[in-house]
């Protein structure tokens, strides 16, 4: 134990090897590891290699402590300089006084009117891609929710139709994602100017989206008219204290971390949702009545966000068991004392959301899938910190809101049509923890054509 750890005991996890620790362990099953650290401790050290002090903290209040109260004691984890070579100096990956200062500039894309206006380009390009669904055809769910996301930030983002943000971005943003995920988990990472041929794609793909990028940015700001898109909001902003705005770096930077943000986590929620309301027939009949009862026969409008309660509950609940954003680390920056433990420099600190919204003390029965445990204001009831799936602090999700409406709209133009049903014969789904958390290989389901309240079958 280091000699800081003397004003409260830090038990170390029983366990390991020799040489590597808890690494084995830890790489052939990430949630359950940490789901059993958890229970061993609200603190507890972790060894991964004997140069690196790595510390799960699994309490609401000493989280809040590390991500608002202490959060200046604190950077990111190591492992996000891997996502630096897609994502640059963006929200996600920025510092200190340089995140500060982007988000500033960021904040006025995600005001309730903006948001309000994405409504109804998320309603239309959903609309439009289930247009295509038929009844008793079989889909890669995982896939659409991909593809849907995609479409709605391309569109809100650049204002480019789905196909063309398809077929550009859509690639050269997978590879480059996935070699970082490999890199994340890999235990000798070789640099990439080694030109393997992993190294080589990684390579080419981010040339391909830089220079797709800087060509939109480019075009820009030479395009006399006002655009009200993400990109346009985001070249125009200002900072109030130095009036000066974006390079094309920095906007180049923010692009792809919202591009990530808006893309790939919300595929993934609505991925969880359509699979956990597949095996509680109970909870989709009651969320396809609260869709019927307030939509109807008409297209959704941004207005219904507020009018489907139970709909919002479904994402929130799904959220809470299967959390795309998983896991959050940070690096002490900083010697600092959490809770009464310390930590120095160098240390890690992980918190977990899947392990939080586990936790039976703040969650009855907490693997039951169940929306209504969010009535009646539940979440005053626990500790913030004990359901956080948009994180929290100055570096909670800057596009919480967006996600939020995307989900909930999504989720129910897509349930007023069908009913999308898990097979019989279709393996248990098992979260992956990639950089988010998604369905190990896929979603296979099979759409039944709903009939809307006055009992006409809405598609064909």
């Amino acid at each position: 134990m280091s000699d800081l750890e003397t004003v409260k005991n830090i038990r170390l996890l029983p366990g390991g090897k020799l040489i590597g620790g808890h690494s084995k362990e830890f790489r052939k099953d990430p949630l359950k590891f940490l789901k059993k650290a958890s229970d061993f401790g609200d603190v507890v050290k972790i060894r991964f290699s004997p140069f690196q002090n790595v510390y799960l903290i699994s309490e609401p209040e000493m989280i809040k402590e590390v991500l608002v109260t202490k959060h200046k004691n604190f950077v990111k984890s190591r492992e996000f300089a891997e996502l630096k070579t897609l994502l640059g100096e963006g929200l996600l990956t920025s510092e200190k006084e340089t995140h500060l200062h982007q988000r500033r500039l960021i904040q006025p894309a995600f005001k309730r009117s903006h948001i309000s206006n994405y409504g109804i380009d998320m309603i239309a390009i959903t609309s439009d891609y289930i247009s295509k669904w038929r009844d008793g055809e079989k889909r890669v769910i995982t896939q659409d929710m991909m593809d849907i996301t995609l479409g709605i930030i391309a569109k809100t983002m650049f204002n480019l139709e789905f196909k063309e943000g398809s077929s550009i971005l859509g690639k050269p943003f997978d590879t480059v994602m996935g070699v970082a995920v490999k890199r994340w988990r890999a235990l000798l990472k070789l640099p990439l100017w080694i030109p393997t041929k992993t190294n080589r794609e990684h390579k080419g793909a981010l040339v391909k989206i830089n220079e797709i990028l800087f060509g939109i940015i480019e075009n820009r700001r030479t395009d006399p008219e006002k655009h009200e898109d993400m990109l346009g909001i985001l070249m125009d902003a200002r900072d109030a204290e130095d009036g000066n705005g974006m390079t094309d770096e920095q906007v180049r930077d923010e692009v792809m971390t919202i591009f990530l943000a808006g893309h790939e986590t919300t595929a993934n929620a609505l991925s969880w949702a359509l699979y956990l309301l597949s095996k509680h027939p109970a909870v989709q009949q009651k969320l396809f009545d609260e869709i019927d009862r307030v939509i109807g026969g008409r297209n959704p409008t941004p207005e219904d966000f507020m009018k489907l309660p139970y709909t919002q509950n479904v994402v929130w609940e799904s959220l809470r068991i299967y959390p795309p954003a998983y896991i959050i680390g940070r690096e002490v920056d900083e010697d600092v004392e959490i809770g009464g433990y310390q930590f120095k420099k160098g240390d890690t600190i992980l918190v977990s959301q899947y392990v939080m919204h586990r936790k039976d003390k703040y969650f009855h029965d907490p693997e039951a899938f169940r929306p209504e445990r969010f009535e009646n204001n539940f979440l005053k009831t626990i500790p913030q910190f004990a359901f956080f799936p948009f994180g929290g602090g100055p570096r909670v999700c800057i596009g919480n809101h967006f996600a939020m409406m995307e989900a909930v709209l999504v989720l129910a133009t897509i349930s007023r049509s069908f009913k999308v049903n898990i097979g019989d014969d279709h393996r248990p789904a098992i979260p992956y923890p990639s950089i988010t958390l998604r369905p190990r290989g896929g979603l296979s389901m099979q759409l039944e054509a709903r009939k809307n309240f006055s009992g006409v079958t809405d598609t064909v």
